[in-house]
């Protein structure tokens, strides 16, 4: 089924131990997580599929399909027929020739609709699996299919590691909600790279959004992100004082406020001139101030790097994490859904009308505080898919997919705007709902449920649930994290409902019209994808999918989408050592050091 945990097992039982040998590929998936079997595992059923995993599917990448082909014959077909027609106008009348010309055309184009069939199911097209004809619940709580692709972001061409002597520091302030900085850390450290400058530790400035001051280091795992990146970029816990003649010099970092999505052209100019001038670069606000789509995979890989495997939330976050999904798992599988029916996410989106006066005054009074001013109509935003789910759409949507209502649900979510009144009906449709609070009521996880480690336990649980459903993923940074993570995870299921397809239908439900509503659901819900690899398209985010860049196959089509060598570690480490660097590892456990002090 395209799950690559079988492998993963396998693999960290190889030659190179996962807990101190970096893996990029399949291999350290779970390693990266900092996870346990027991968490990972679905049933022994599950295990018995994941075993598929190696087993590529023929001409997955194929270019030419059935369908290319009957057109290029039929339009064969008619020149043809056009220059029987002009001969025969030439010679003054059809004639038998004619005749038989036009009966040849006849038997080709029947025989061409004949072998389409054929090639229809011999040729393979997109690399993409064929969608289902129908919803199989069962199906859905093991992973999509992978097309014979598997998780990988080693590099795989030429990839040398920092320099002993860089360009200077560079510092970033990484501004909003956890999985907005994430993602800002894994622009920092491409900068980073980008530059050949040595990476400050990321700061997150949580106070502006979580009233939160654990930042980076109370949340990942500093050692573990510093080890992960040694073959990319230099990392230090701040900037060092300069000693020269007997005399300490600080070195002050130059603020700049990069463009947002700043191409990387600005960095190799605008920013490293001023690092090179000034030492030390600071970088504020970095939210969104790199290109996503960059015309180099290699780039692209060492997000990947970053975001999947070098940010590791610390121990007792794990630990936390674990302990509900083993609770969640101990009565089978469980389903995770992000319920973006939030004050902020509504005033943005400008969904006033399903509320009351009381309840329009808080949300319009929020709107006009945190965002621009813009006249927005509730109705036509609800019919482009631009409203948030309710509760109860999220529940009818799951009815309609033939969920059952003993189906486990862990919701991820903040404070839900208008309370037990629009929990009510999706509470009656599927009673069996749990929060991080109701699975485990610990006193670490109350006093800080709506903080940043409340967020992470949040994103684990979700990210290891055996379906996710996001229903507002489009500007949800928390969201569009997890449905790239879950991808590279080993192709998770994921539900995704298609908010503008799905509008009328439910407006035509309110209005009485309930004739054929679920077959109208289930139609829509065929037509997304739950999960296996498909071509991103705008405005779809990198961090959302990074198939094909971050993905590789055994035995690919294309050279550029074979997976790295098996001894890739040993290469980046005798490079690395070539350049004459000193112990990584002691210089991971000063900077971690310099941080407790």
């Amino acid at each position: 089924k395209g799950k690559p945990l079988n492998l993963v097992l396998k693999q960290s039982t190889g030659r190179f131990n996962p807990e101190n040998r970096l893996r990029f590929d399949a291999g350290i998936v779970i390693n990266s997580l900092g996870l346990t079997k027991k968490s990972t595992s679905r049933s022994s059923e599950n295990e018995r599929l994941q075993r598929r995993d190696l087993t590529e599917k023929s001409g997955a990448n194929s270019q030419i399909t059935g369908e290319d082909l009957v057109l290029f014959l039929i339009a064969n077909a008619m020149r043809r027929l056009g220059h029987h027609r002009l001969h025969g106008k030439a010679g003054g009348g059809v004639g038998t020739k004619g005749m038989v010309a036009k009966l040849s055309i006849g038997v080709i184009v029947l025989l061409i609709c004949t072998l389409s069939l054929l090639f229809s199911f011999n040729i393979g097209g997109s690399p993409e699996p064929t969608r289902p004809s129908k919803i199989n619940v069962e199906e859905l709580w093991e992973s999509a299919d992978s097309g014979g692709w598997r998780p990988s972001s080693a590099p795989r061409s030429d990839w040398p590691p920092p320099t002993k002597e860089t360009n200077g520091y560079l510092r970033v302030r990484c501004n909003g909600g956890l999985n907005q900085q994430r993602s800002a850390i894994c622009n920092a450290v491409l900068a980073a790279r980008i530059m050949n400058a040595t990476l400050v530790l990321p700061e997150l400035d949580a106070n502006s959004f979580w009233h939160d001051a654990s930042g980076f280091q109370g949340i990942y795992d500093v050692e573990h992100f510093i080890e992960t990146l040694k073959y990319d970029v230099k990392i230090v816990g701040k900037i060092p004082d300069v000693h020269k003649n007997g005399k300490t010099k600080k070195i002050k970092a130059f603020q700049i406020r990069p463009p947002r999505d700043a191409p990387i052209d600005w960095y190799l100019t605008t920013a490293l001139k001023a690092m090179k001038e000034h030492s030390a670069i600071y970088l504020t606000p970095f939210s969104h101030r790199l290109a996503e789509e960059i015309d180099n995979p290699e780039y692209q890989r060492l997000r990947c790097r970053v975001n999947y495997h070098a940010l590791r939330f610390k121990p007792h976050i794990m630990k936390l994490s674990e302990s509900i999904v083993d609770k969640l798992r101990s009565q089978g599988h469980f389903m995770s859904i992000h319920l973006r029916f939030e004050m902020d996410m509504l005033a943005f989106a400008g969904c006033f009308d399903i509320f009351n006066p009381e309840e329009q005054k808080i949300l319009r009074k929020y709107r006009k505080e945190n965002f621009a001013e813009k006249r927005l109509i509730y109705n036509e935003r609800r019919a482009i898919g631009k409203c948030p789910l309710t509760p109860e759409e999220v529940g009818l949507i799951l009815r309609a997919m033939r969920f059952d209502n003993s189906t486990r649900i862990y919701l991820a979510a903040g404070e839900l705007f208008g309370g037990e009144r629009f929990m009510s009906p999706f509470r009656t449709l599927f009673p069996r709902l749990d929060n991080h609070s109701s699975v485990d009521p610990s006193e670490e996880l109350s006093a800080s449920s709506q903080g940043l480690i409340g967020s992470a336990v949040d994103y684990m649980v979700c990210l290891l649930s055996d379906i996710f459903m996001p229903t507002y993923d489009g500007p949800s940074n928390f969201a569009n994290n997890l449905l790239g993570h879950r991808l590279y995870y080993g192709f998770r299921t994921t539900i995704r409902p298609d908010r503008k397809a799905l509008a009328p239908i439910f407006i035509a439900r309110e209005k009485g019209k309930t004739a054929g509503f679920e077959e109208a659901v289930r139609r829509v819900m065929l037509k997304t994808n739950f999960g296996g690899p498909h071509k991103r398209v705008s405005p779809e985010s990198f961090y959302t999918n990074s198939w094909p860049e971050c993905f590789c196959q055994m035995n690919p089509k294309k050279s550029g989408d074979k997976c790295p060598p098996d001894n890739v570690v040993e290469i980046l480490e005798s490079r690395l050592e070539s350049v004459g660097d000193p112990d990584s590892t002691s210089q991971t456990n000063s900077t971690v050091a310099g941080l407790e002090r």
